[in-house]
């Protein structure tokens, strides 16, 4: 009886622990459903779901220097755009190209870009000392974001801009540029960058750029011709201030360089008139002066239309000769006749087409800068 007892009483405990599990489980469960309900609501949450139009949260796309729609996805009708864009100054500014008198088949170029305003005269204050020593021609340039335009920058050029352009001539009369010269203006554009936390944009390759001022000298050199003509005097010298009265009749002036020039209406020398001998023309001189002879010169890569000034300079020539009883003659002292002169037309027809075949035109700005010294 007893153990009956024992073993009933056991039953009953077990079975109101039981119980008392499943009334926690069931309250757990029912506070858990209460808590859910509070915290849920029917608004959108604007930071977790994507706006109308945007990217999913799961697409973001992060803006970047090299994407113009990033901040604004609105068309823009401009060129590939750098996004100058700040709290303060939300304005778009377009990546500008290369100046205009800027010629990537004739100068090494290199652009600079920087975040922040660069003011002109510190750049120019580092370029010249970084640059110094170069053979050839170097220019910069400073891109006017207002305008939309590029300026040339000189030692007095003042303001502050975003993107620097500088470019190295490849090749003049003197010949091309060479590896010294290469890395001394690649190297001084990168420190000059690195200077003011700038980034130099599409820097050239030492081979290819060597190689492209070769083939370019060469070919300067196969159409670089000066053709020159001799008035010289039979009897008497000439007398300086009966050439300079013939000349300035022509309408040429005396140049710095002592010698008269006939020039277009720009104050381009078609060709000029210079003494044979040794002395220079000068102003002050031509009182004392005599000579044996003349020369006149036609520099055929710098002037347009060549043959037409030649006939002009032969014309010229003859009527010094007759004024001053001389004749025309070569450099080998021939005369100077009606097959000379055909032979030379032919010549200069020749080499002003091969300029113009290659898209450099004689007498042109690109053109006058290659054949300079």
């Amino acid at each position: 009886m007893d153990s009956e007892l024992q073993i009933g009483l056991a039953a009953l405990g077990v079975a109101v622990v039981a119980g008392i599990i499943a009334y926690n489980k069931w309250q757990e469960r029912k506070h858990r459903r209460q808590a859910e309900q509070a915290f849920r609501s029917d608004h959108r949450d604007v930071l977790l779901e994507p706006q109308d139009g945007a990217q999913p949260a799961d697409e973001r796309i992060e803006p970047s220097w090299d994407d113009p729609a990033a901040e604004n996805p609105e068309p823009v009708a401009a060129p590939a755009a750098t996004q100058w864009h700040t709290k303060d100054n939300p304005i778009r500014r377009v990546t500008p190209g290369v100046p205009d008198v800027v010629d990537p088949r004739i100068d090494c170029v290199i652009r600079i870009e920087s975040i922040e305003t660069l003011d002109a005269p510190r750049l120019w204050a580092a370029q010249h000392q970084e640059l110094e020593g170069i053979s050839k021609p170097v220019r910069w340039f400073a891109f006017d974001d207002a305008a939309n335009v590029w300026r040339m920058l000189t030692p007095n050029s003042a303001g502050a801009f975003h993107w620097y352009c500088v470019a190295m001539q490849l090749v003049d009369r003197r010949g091309a540029i060479g590896e010294n010269d290469f890395m001394h203006f690649s190297g001084g554009v990168q420190r000059i960058a690195d200077q003011f936390f700038a980034v130099p944009a599409d820097l050239p390759t030492r081979v290819e750029t060597l190689r492209k001022a070769t083939d370019l000298d060469e070919f300067c050199a196969s159409v670089d011709v000066q053709i020159g003509i001799n008035v010289v005097a039979t009897n008497q010298p000439f007398a300086g201030t009966k050439v300079r009265a013939l000349a300035e009749a022509h309408g040429m002036t005396i140049g710095d360089d002592g010698a008269f020039h006939a020039r277009d209406e720009a104050g381009h020398t078609l060709y000029s008139l210079s003494n044979m001998e040794p002395g220079l023309f000068a102003p002050d001189e031509m009182r004392q002066l005599h000579t044996s002879g003349l020369t006149l010169v036609i520099d055929v890569p710098r002037v347009a239309n060549g043959v037409p000034v030649f006939e002009r300079m032969m014309h010229q020539a003859t009527q010094i000769a007759e004024a001053l009883h001389g004749t025309v003659v070569d450099d080998n002292r021939a005369p100077f006749g009606p097959d000379a002169a055909a032979v030379i037309r032919s010549q200069i027809q020749h080499f002003q087409a091969q300029m113009a075949g290659l898209d450099v035109p004689a007498g042109s700005p690109l053109a006058m800068r290659l054949f300079s010294v």
